[in-house]
């Protein structure tokens, strides 16, 4: 095993769960060229997960995709932006690679729609149009799903992390007789989960991060605020985001970034620090960065570059 990998499991805690847990299927609508359910499935720790799935119905399903919801502080929402049932439209991964032929599975991460105490809208699928999409009372909830976990030695990284490994096995295992490789790809939250799930998780077939390419370094040097997540006392001290990406390597990792987003300002010194590494296993060509002009925010230009290399790396992934 790559000793980076191992050392940034060890660091973490981060152990991969073993076998897929049983899944509910709670509904069950047919869509234009899609079928989207509403699942259940139990993490690790117990706690009950709900997830969209998107099953291709027009094409036939040629490789499967983990998509991950962002954050932007709407506690209210999660996998219902990755549906198109709320938010930014240009979340919209799962209806659109849907009817490109790819299976997606999008859960909530904890603190976001299902799993925000009291339930968001996650036991329908549709949100009520009412719902605020964030409160101060779903900022204090996340705050403490990592405060209450770090006062005990445990880090809110470890749990999402699991839960994100969980959520790609119950992919890897829907429909058993489909034996396709398992993808994964998110924009700023989800783009960060995304690198850290691929750098740790090698059953991962490859990896698509948008708005999440900015180091530990850039981010401290320059007053930039950390996620939640990223509260990992002292691994900014051996470790950054650099280190994850050539964790990567020999998989196919995109870097999505734009000139005018903070969170990825340094983008092109953390591909220049990685690509060595996979130059040197030959797959040079595996790590590649799309940098945009723009704001944080996906626009439609960076939207369809990352659906159409997720469509292209499911097909070389299947054909592989």
């Amino acid at each position: 095993m790559d000793p980076v990998r191992q050392s940034i499991r060890s660091f973490l805690r981060f152990a991969l769960p073993s076998a897929a847990p049983d899944v509910r299927i709670i509904e069950r609508r047919s869509e234009d060229g899609y079928t989207r359910s509403l699942i259940r499935y139990s993490a690790q720790d117990g706690d009950q997960i709900e997830a969209f799935l998107f099953h291709p119905t027009h094409e036939t399903p040629r490789g499967k995709v983990l998509a991950l919801h962002q954050h932007n502080s709407q506690w209210m929402i999660g996998k219902s932006e990755i549906a198109g049932l709320a938010g930014d439209p240009l979340q919209a991964f799962g209806p659109v690679l849907a009817r490109l032929g790819v299976t997606v599975l999008a859960p909530d991460s904890i603190g976001f729609e299902s799993r925000v105490t009291p339930p968001g809208w996650g036991t329908s699928l549709a949100p009520p149009l009412d719902r605020p999409y964030g409160s101060v009372d779903g900022w204090l909830q996340h705050y403490n799903q990592m405060a209450h976990r770090l006062v005990q030695g445990d880090l809110l990284m470890r749990k999402v992390l699991t839960d994100c490994a969980t959520a790609r096995l119950v992919l890897q295992n829907f429909e058993p007789t489909d034996a396709a490789p398992v993808g994964v790809l998110g924009h700023s939250y989800g783009g960060m989960l995304a690198l850290f799930l691929a750098a740790l998780d090698t059953r991962v077939a490859f990896a698509c991060s948008s708005g999440a390419a900015s180091s530990f370094r850039y981010k401290l040097a320059h007053g930039i605020g950390l996620e939640m997540s990223l509260i990992i006392p002292g691994f900014a001290q051996r470790f950054d985001l650099d280190d994850l990406m050539r964790c990567v390597a020999p998989r196919r990792l995109l870097l999505v970034s734009s000139e005018e987003d903070p969170l990825t300002k340094d983008a092109d010194d953390l591909f220049k620090a990685a690509l060595p590494v996979f130059d040197a296993q030959n797959c040079a060509g595996h790590l590649q960065h799309l940098r945009f002009r723009g704001s944080h925010a996906l626009d439609p230009e960076r939207f369809q570059a990352m659906v159409e290399w997720t469509v292209a790396r499911s097909r070389d992934e299947e054909a592989s």
